[in-house]
């Protein structure tokens, strides 16, 4: 027994610290719980009786020794360490890293911005809507088809229907419950339809709707204020052309194409060469949608319109895939960071 102690201080007299990487290398092969000292207390049960105390005490100073080594080293490596980690404050700061916008979020805040210039101010509501504000409201009968599964998330069917919003409108009917004439609001959020996942479509997007309300009002004045819209957002030279369509809480209704700004016009694949592209959907508001929300129709009159965000976004970035929007490629997304 003396003959492994004296042999394990000799081990300990001549071990040189020579890295950091050596002071865990020592304390692993010294003091590990498999380690040189350890198994000595091990072997301390095969002593006789009458050694035992002095073989102990030659163990225990010799631990003790290998414990001072031990601290020793690591005060040394701490006080180089600080020596060698000591700053120039002189030196120019680090360049602080910037995050980047979502591309939505920069052309939802564009669009906003927009609004705000002629007067709208922002509205919003609850992302799970019942059948009143999402379809009744509107002036959509039992029998449209936009009350099937196949284009809405239904939560709870039956005779209280509550469902996932499918457009932001469901918040102008609730501003037209609140509010009196005259009313002008944006209703900025993310809706959700039943469809199939793919590069032109998703399960959720964004849109923004807008909603004037006050006497004398027409469609010259709805013309007018998408022009201002597109011409601030696409550039002064972009011209608008609006194309008879149907919504059930528009009537008359249209859809409103933009001039193509990447080929002016000319025709290109974006365009799929027709020198037009659509960007939102627009019309005088039904009288019976006012009457619904408490409104005079006999003395109100508005408009109402409704844009995609994603789609908006495309024309302004080329992104040519809706699904990029939603999967968090930081390649995609630092992209944006010079529109910070």
């Amino acid at each position: 027994m003396n003959e492994q102690i004296q042999n394990i201080e000799n081990q300990l007299s001549s071990y040189e610290f020579k890295a950091s990487e050596d002071i865990e290398k020592f304390r692993i092969q010294f003091l590990g719980s498999k380690g040189l000292i350890k198994g000595l207390y091990a072997l301390l049960r095969d002593v006789p009786n009458d050694k035992k105390k002095s073989s102990g005490q030659l163990i225990n100073a010799l631990k003790q020794k290998a414990e001072s080594m031990l601290d020793a080293a690591k005060k040394n490596q701490t006080t180089s360490s600080s020596k060698k980690t000591h700053e120039d404050l002189t030196k120019p700061a680090p360049e602080v890293k910037l995050g980047s916008h979502h591309p939505l979020s920069i052309i939802r805040r564009e669009i906003v911005d927009v609004f705000r210039k002629i007067g709208f101010s922002i509205s919003e509501g609850p992302e799970i809507e019942d059948d009143w504000h999402n379809f009744s409201a509107l002036n959509f009968p039992p029998e449209h088809p936009a009350r099937d599964m196949q284009d809405t998330f239904f939560i709870e069917k039956g005779a209280n229907e509550i469902a996932l919003r499918t457009h932001t409108s469901s918040v102008q009917v609730r501003v037209m419950e609140g509010s009196t004439p005259p009313i002008r609001t944006i209703s900025p959020g993310r809706v959700y339809r039943n469809e199939a996942i793919s590069a032109r479509a998703h399960c959720f997007f964004h849109q923004i709707e807008g909603l004037y309300i006050d006497e004398d009002v027409s469609f010259a004045d709805l013309k007018q204020t998408l022009l201002f819209f597109a011409q601030e957002v696409f550039g002064s030279k972009a011209k608008i052309r609006l194309r008879p369509s149907y919504f059930p809480f528009t009537e008359p209704s249209a859809e409103v194409d933009v001039s193509c700004t990447i080929c002016n016009s000319k025709g290109c694949n974006v365009c799929k060469y027709t020198g037009w592209l659509e960007i939102l959907g627009c019309g005088m508001v039904d009288p019976n949608v006012l009457e619904a929300s408490g409104i005079d129709s006999k003395k109100y009159s508005g408009f109402a319109f409704g844009m995609g965000v994603e789609r908006i976004a495309q024309l302004k970035f080329k992104v040519n895939d809706l699904r990029m929007y939603s999967e968090n490629d930081l390649r995609f997304l630092n992209q944006f960071k010079s529109t910070l």
